[in-house]
């Protein structure tokens, strides 16, 4: 099992970011680790079950960004370990367990995602970057931290948009895709959306998950292809969702709508997710 150490030697490239985590960690599973060379600590965390909720979504983005640039199919198993850089930039660094489903195989994998959290200026709810998606990695290979801004389109940048009206659908129906309902509920990366945005919802609150169900799915891209929309290296998309509990166990049961803007710099681990803030958000 591949360990931190190779991610470790990237800590000083980083920018100053923020990331916040939530859950219960016994005593036996944290290590603080002092650099004296450094103005912060690293904090290392080991999973006895590998099931913390929170940590498996941030992995699950992780190995969803290989697979969309890579072409891969592989899942999350487990997460092992995770460190996190605490300083004037806090830095998130985990080691996970993913499987390759045509051949079964287990294998350490490995990435790297800061989470910038709200940015109200922008209508931004929560903002993650992933800046590393990696197998096995060889012992000199370095992280490319440098986001490159120019190749990502207007369309996908500055203030987040607001939900597309019914007559733009009607006039443009080659730039929003709307998913056929026979896509939504077998596909891994519309249910990580989906989570990612009830987690923003939920204001990072969630220990555990909770039933969603789809309703539906609009895309706008500037893809051509059906398939190619879905799956779009940039894409803004427009969550009709439900989660299906009790309404008297929790004020999140019920409908929601989301808006999720996903962009790539055209470098390998480089994901970004911004989820919207909803008008009742906006107001806080």
């Amino acid at each position: 099992m591949t360990n931190l150490g190779d991610m470790e030697d990237d800590a000083s490239l980083m920018d100053d970011l923020m990331f916040s985590r939530r859950g219960d960690y016994s005593n036996d599973a944290l290590r603080v680790v002092y650099d004296a060379d450094s103005d912060g600590s690293d904090i290392e965390f080991r999973s006895e079950s590998g099931d913390d909720y929170i940590i498996e979504l941030y992995s699950r983005v992780g190995v969803q960004c290989h697979n969309l640039q890579k072409g891969t199919n592989f899942k999350f198993k487990s997460w092992e370990m995770f460190r996190i850089h605490v300083s004037s930039s806090d830095q998130l660094y985990i080691t996970l367990e993913a499987t390759d489903p045509a051949t079964g195989s287990v294998f350490s994998f490995q990435t790297v995602l800061f989470d910038y959290r709200r940015r109200s200026s922008l209508g931004v709810r929560t903002f993650w970057l992933n800046l590393t998606s990696r197998i096995e990695p060889l012992r000199n290979e370095r992280m490319d931290n440098v986001w490159d801004e120019d190749t990502v389109h207007e369309l996908y940048k500055g203030p987040m948009p607001k939900w597309f009206s019914h007559d733009a659908l009607a006039l443009d129906s080659k730039k929003y895709y709307v998913v056929p309902e026979s896509e939504l509920h077998d596909n891994d990366w519309l249910q990580l959306l989906m989570e990612v945005a009830f987690f923003s919802k939920a204001d990072r609150c969630l220990d555990a998950y909770l039933p969603l169900e789809l309703n539906s799915v609009v895309v706008e891209t500037f893809e051509d292809k059906p398939r190619d929309k879905l799956m779009a290296i940039n894409a803004i998309y427009y969550l009709s969702y439900k989660c299906c509990v009790d309404p008297c166990s929790t004020p999140l049961a019920g409908n929601h709508l989301a808006i999720i803007r996903k962009t790539m710099d055209g470098k390998p681990g480089h994901m970004s997710l911004e989820v919207a803030l909803t008008t009742t958000e906006d107001d806080d």
